[in-house]
């Protein structure tokens, strides 16, 4: 047909669908330069593979290759096609790996919160081992206090969370827990208060203000803290509250006060701040892992496998 300037327009037969069958071929006789050659590796007979490129160059509207008896070479048209016919072959052959990789949980994304003082303690390590493991997961990482994880987890926000225990009633129906790693208490007070290395009484430090998370964000470790003053017959004095275990021993160093911390967080070394053990009985702090039970997400059964298989 002719548009109103009188220039010849092909008009591509839109009833037609372009077939990866029909690339393929178009590939091989472009790469091998003959029919009969392509026809050899195609393990087919010259005339269903001539038909073919015909049918696809009548599709296309426009001739592929330019034809002689002895050589057969690639038109301006062939030459465009060609890289991208390549490169969409390449793609369709890597899908079913790929379909295959993501329903084993070896690609995806998981995306994974943690409180602070995880990534002092056991973050590293299973990032670590799942990267090496698994190098085609993307991770997406979110620092986040365990009240803010809970509400993620259960709204589908996030797929699993290194998180405080234990987990609230209303939640404990939808999340599983798998505890991983409990650790106790030590005193991060100013340099310079305590003399030595030795492990500290509270009561020694009850002139210090302390500095604590706040109760709404993680009850079960607020009232850990507590206690431990309690036990020792000291009421201590809260000057500051922080829901950050960096900010806390910030304050520390700035000489606002003393903390109560993890032992994995003596790994933050800050100047101004010593960590020192507790005398007498010192209670644990548990972190653990929580996920929803109902996840079907590959990638994280795929990471939960992990947590539970112990490291070689």
């Amino acid at each position: 047909m002719t548009d109103k300037y009188g220039l010849h327009i092909t008009k591509m037969n839109t009833e037609s669908r372009l077939e990866l069958r029909q690339l393929r071929y178009f590939v091989a006789v472009a790469e091998e330069k003959h029919f009969g050659r392509a026809a050899v590796r195609l393990h087919m007979t010259q005339p269903p593979l001539s038909q073919t490129i015909q049918a696809l160059e009548e599709m296309l509207g426009t001739p592929l290759f330019a034809r002689t008896k002895r050589s057969v070479a690639l038109t301006p048209a062939g030459l465009a096609l060609l890289p991208e016919a390549q490169r969409i072959l390449q793609q369709a052959g890597a899908l079913p790996d790929l379909a295959r990789r993501a329903a084993s949980g070896a690609s995806g994304l998981l995306s994974l919160s943690f409180i602070s003082t995880a990534d002092y303690s056991i973050l590293p390590p299973l990032l670590q081992r799942f990267r090496a493991r698994y190098p085609q997961v993307q991770i997406d990482l979110r620092e986040a206090t365990t009240d803010i994880q809970l509400e993620d987890l259960m709204q589908g926000k996030i797929d699993a969370g290194l998180l405080l225990p234990p987990l609230p009633d209303k939640s404990q129906a939808a999340l599983d827990y798998l505890p991983l790693l409990s650790e106790p208490l030590v005193a991060a007070v100013p340099s310079g208060v305590v003399r030595g290395k030795n492990a500290v009484a509270l009561k020694s430090l009850r002139e210090l203000p302390l500095i604590i998370f706040p109760r709404r964000i993680s009850p079960a470790f607020h009232d850990t803290i507590l206690s431990c003053f309690r036990d020792a017959g000291v009421t201590p004095h809260i000057g500051q509250e922080a829901i950050q275990m960096q900010t806390i021993v910030g304050l520390v160093s700035a000489g606002m006060g003393m903390a109560l911390v993890p032992q994995s967080v003596s790994n933050l070394q800050r100047p101004g701040v010593d960590y020192r053990p507790l005398s007498g009985k010192t209670p644990l702090i548990e972190t653990g892992l929580a996920w929803r039970r109902d996840s079907a997400s590959p990638v994280l059964r795929a990471f939960l496998d992990m947590v539970a298989t112990p490291p070689a």
